[in-house]
């Protein structure tokens, strides 16, 4: 009994978390819009990691965390970091194409990848028959929201699509990290090596922009937001199982979906909210049969 008592304080510990993190990726998800007009997703990210770098340094050195950064496990910190990388850039591309709603309806796929392919592969965790059943019902879920045209698919939810992989691979890779390494630790290679990443490909074309003054109030608050939101994310992660934490991220859709309409006038698709539904059952089953497993080990 007393093993269940504190799977459960942690996991309500990780849904509150879990909420600092919506706040943040709705808002990062406003300024990224913003500032795209001006800045492509390579030049977004980069400026985005040299705020972090900022930020990671000044708090990390103020409260004595900054020696907790090491070069353990280097290999899975740039696993994790191409994985994230690859997720934001496609995530920041769709945002521009398609409604914020249908993007963060597509991202919501990342749980599915997450219980069902990921954390069994990667993590060792049981892939059992709910999560397969999630895996099916979710996937009907994604075609409802995507509605594609295979004869001519929107980049934009190719695009929205792809980060949700990208993004369920970082999910999983932090979840690795956080058995060994600390938030700081994490935090510090997360926001260096996207920095150099951004360089790289912001530089292939021999011109970066530089921000102007209409766009740098909105990279500080993607710098910002995105750091937080991997603070809570990973602070999540390390409360609970990646399959139990990231079915709380749904609660981003109706945030996101009045934002949408308030600041953009984009109609609310009752097929949109329809899919997210279907996929938020799928992984509501998931965490409803996790907790029951629980219960029984205990």
């Amino acid at each position: 009994m007393a093993t269940l008592q504190v799977e459960t304080h942690n996991a309500g510990k990780a849904a509150l978390w879990m909420f600092g993190a919506i706040a943040s990726f709705s808002s990062m998800a406003v300024a990224g819009r913003e500032v795209s007009f001006e800045l492509d997703t390579f030049e977004i990210m980069t400026y985005r990691s040299f705020v972090g770098i900022l930020i990671v340094l000044i708090i990390g050195g103020a409260t004595g965390h900054l020696r907790e950064v090491n070069t353990q496990r280097l290999g899975i910190h740039l696993i994790r970091n191409i994985s994230h990388f690859t997720g934001q850039n496609l995530w920041f591309y769709a945002i521009t194409l398609i409604p914020l709603a249908q993007v963060f309806a597509l991202e919501f796929s990342m749980p599915i990848w997450v219980a069902v392919v990921m954390a069994p592969l990667i993590l060792g965790e049981r892939l059992t028959a709910p999560r397969l059943a999630t895996a099916a019902i979710g996937f009907c879920g994604i075609l409802i929201v995507a509605r594609p045209d295979f004869g001519n698919i929107e980049p934009g939810i190719v695009a929205a699509a792809g980060a949700a992989v990208g993004f369920a691979g970082s999910a999983v890779f932090t979840k690795l990290l956080t058995r060994t390494a600390t938030i700081t630790c994490i935090l510090f290679w997360l926001t260096v090596m996207q920095a150099v990443f951004g360089i790289v490909c912001a530089g292939i074309d021999g011109d970066i922009a530089l921000p102007s003054a209409a766009t740098l109030p909105g990279l500080v608050v993607i710098g910002i937001a995105g750091l937080l939101a991997h603070f809570c994310l990973t602070t999540a992660l390390t409360l609970a199982p990646a399959a139990v934490v990231m079915p709380f991220d749904f609660m981003r859709l109706p945030v996101i979906a009045v934002v949408g309409m308030i600041v953009y006038a984009e109609p609310v698709d009752a097929l949109v909210i329809m899919g997210a539904a279907i996929i938020f059952g799928a992984n509501y089953l998931n965490l409803w049969a996790d907790r029951r497993d629980r219960r029984r080990a205990a």
